[in-house]
């Protein structure tokens, strides 16, 4: 089975970074990619690429402070 697709509106900035910087590359591994950096980063992923999962088996929430 697989995901749905998931639109997503980009803000010109992004746009423009995509345009610019990943010429020739689609889009959506490009952001994709970015995701998993992101995720990495910020100690939601273990070290084979799975989401965390934190106390009582839900997937961990990073807050915004």
């Amino acid at each position: 089975m697989t995901a749905p697709q998931l639109p997503a509106c980009l803000g010109p900035q992004t746009a423009a970074i995509l345009a610019r910087c990943y010429r020739g590359q689609a889009k959506r591994d490009v952001i994709a990619r970015a995701v998993r950096m992101l995720a990495t980063a910020d100690g939601n992923l273990n070290p084979d690429g799975q989401i965390k999962n934190a106390a009582g088996g839900r997937p961990a929430v990073r807050r915004a402070s």
